[in-house]
């Protein structure tokens, strides 16, 4: 029963969305080139499946890419912020920082620096907009260890690695997999703006430039709905690997 409700509750919950959206627009008596309603795009789909199928692997791609580096960077400035005090006190003002420019102002200075290096820029503004809430998440659960798990181990001979495997590592997983939630939405945010700000061709993004160049509404929603089913199965990927590594931490529901 419950995995039957957690089926049909998202999907119902989008149902509703849908309906809603195709109201609005008949309500509202807008043509296609004011506000495309749902009814509109299947043609859009059917018209322009082989550039869907490509932009969304060259946008997913990339997007999974940079998402990988942001793990793997943050997760690293997370352990060395939860496990050093002044460590924490000097990279957090300039996380903060450079979290606070508007990451749409780095594309043409990615541009600039990386002439002709489309994909690499693409990865890098994906890697550079999601790594911030896995560096905080990984360095706020580390720093918030309990000193008796550690000190108990120290006592029993525990070097520095084994209290992180045994200790930190599973207590930071829901923040972790919190912050990825999270992430993964800035990723597709990221590569969106390269494909966007500095085009060059490939990605959904393209394809949604093509549609505005074109006057081609119902092309340019079904290019957002497009994106947001990606992202949505991204989401939820990684929601099964949060089962998978922390599903110990859910609370069984009353």
């Amino acid at each position: 029963m419950q995995t039957f409700q957690k089926i049909a509750t998202p999907i119902l919950a989008i149902l509703i969305f849908v309906i809603l959206w195709e109201a609005l627009v008949w309500v509202n008596d807008w043509p296609d080139f004011v506000m495309a309603s749902p009814s509109d795009l299947p043609a859009a789909y059917s018209r322009f499946w082989e550039l869907f199928l490509t932009g969304a692997w060259d946008t997913l791609w990339r997007t999974v890419l940079g998402l990988l580096l942001a793990v793997v960077v943050g997760t690293a400035i997370g352990m060395v912020m939860g496990f050093s005090r002044i460590a924490r006190d000097a990279l957090y003002p300039l996380l903060v920082g450079f979290n606070a420019v508007p990451k749409a102002t780095l594309v043409p200075v990615l541009a600039l620096l990386f002439v002709g290096q489309h994909n690499f820029n693409t990865v890098m503004m994906a890697f550079l907009i999601s790594f911030f809430p896995i560096a905080v998440s990984v360095g706020i659960g580390l720093s918030t260890l309990e000193p008796e798990y550690r000190d108990i181990l120290r006592s029993l001979g525990a070097s520095r690695f084994t209290i992180f495997r045994k200790i930190a590592l599973p207590k930071t997983l829901p923040e972790f997999f919190g912050a990825l939630k999270v992430s993964v939405t800035l990723a597709f945010i990221g590569t969106n703006l390269v494909e966007i700000i500095s085009p060059h061709g490939k990605g959904l993004g393209a394809l949604f430039l093509s549609g505005q160049t074109n006057s081609n509404y119902p092309l340019m929603f079904a290019v957002l709905i497009a994106l947001a089913v990606l992202g949505i199965l991204l989401y939820y990927a990684v929601v099964a690997l949060e089962k998978i590594f922390a599903g110990w931490a859910e609370r069984p529901q009353q």
